[in-house]
């Protein structure tokens, strides 16, 4: 990896600090930063007006595709772009060997991209919160190890092999067994607001899949309102498997009483048919240990009552 150019498609980055780390850090690795620009664009809420932000996302055809693209930081913006992004173009490039990489708001361009082309982009790392993180006293907080390692060997390799050792407590009578399918999903929220829309790959595409989720800030019943949404709109029935990474920084409230995130999952189980397993505790999300998943390729999952096992190469 010699150059990873930078995009800003989403939101404005929350402070300076964050992103100069991340460029800082990068840089020391013996990596060429380019764009490293558009980390300082303001417009509204977003890393720059929407005509700015889609130039961001169809200059990408122009690149050496030996280019590794990686965006900033999610929030919100991509849903505003996806009428007019090149989706031909761009698949084009990934197949000359152009890697995308992103996650959260990201979800949006990827997930179209793979409904309207099929192509595979990475569910990995960003810039601010991955490789810029600043602790309370302002310091840089060093990458997660094995983020990088992940990330490392998707980019590099173009291989993922994972395994979870954790109790398994919504197999249902699934029991243990070994599956082959397309690993797709990304942020729910993201996901959940293309239902309906030409942006979401169609169940003919995703049909016996694997689907991976997560989300951040989100009250467990409303993570269960959206998996209530797939379930109804025969999303979730049509897959093989189903992977819950990391749902985090939510907070509870006394008139939740004994209701949980754990609660929320149990009552999609139950409505769920028995042959497709949900499996918890995928390293993914908004959080530091994270994989790089590559998003529409084929993979296999291996998985039991003590955990599970997922590998890829693309």
């Amino acid at each position: 990896m010699k150059a990873i150019h930078l995009i800003a498609p989403s939101g404005a980055s929350l402070d300076d600090k964050s992103p100069l780390a991340g460029i800082d850090w990068l840089k020391r690795q013996g990596i060429a930063i380019e764009n490293a620009e558009c980390v300082k664009r303001v417009h509204e809420r977003f890393a720059g007006s929407d005509e700015v932000r889609l130039s961001d996302l169809n200059n990408l055809v122009t690149l050496d595709p030996q280019t590794l693209v990686m965006a900033m930081r999610g929030g919100y913006g991509i849903h505003r772009l996806l009428p007019r992004i090149d989706w031909a173009g761009i698949s084009k490039a990934i197949a000359s060997g152009l890697q995308i990489c992103g996650h959260s708001d990201f979800t949006a361009f990827q997930l179209g991209l793979l409904a309207k082309t099929g192509a595979i982009t990475l569910s990995g790392p960003m810039l601010n919160f991955d490789f810029g993180k600043i602790d309370e006293a302002g310091k840089a907080i060093e990458p997660d190890g094995f983020m990088w390692q992940h990330f490392q060997s998707s980019i590099q390799e173009r291989k993922l092999d994972c395994s979870v050792s954790v109790s398994q407590s919504f197999l249902a009578n699934s029991g243990s067994s070994k599956i082959t399918g397309m690993l797709w999903g990304g942020n729910l929220t993201v996901l959940a607001g293309l239902v309906g829309t030409p942006y979401l790959p169609s169940q003919q595409q995703t049909q016996n899949g694997i689907l991976f989720l997560e989300d951040v800030n989100e009250h467990p019943y409303r993570i269960e309102r959206m998996l209530m949404q797939l379930l109804d709109a025969n999303i979730l029935s049509n897959q093989s498997a189903i992977l819950l990474g990391g749902f985090s920084a939510y907070r509870l409230y006394d008139n939740d009483k004994e209701y949980s995130l754990e609660s929320a999952i149990e009552a999609i189980r139950k409505r769920l048919p028995e042959s497709i397993p949900m499996l918890t505790d995928l390293p993914f999300g908004h959080q530091a240990n994270k994989l790089t998943l590559p998003m529409g390729a084929q993979a296999t999952l291996d998985y039991s009552p003590s955990g599970f096992t997922i590998k890829a190469t693309w």
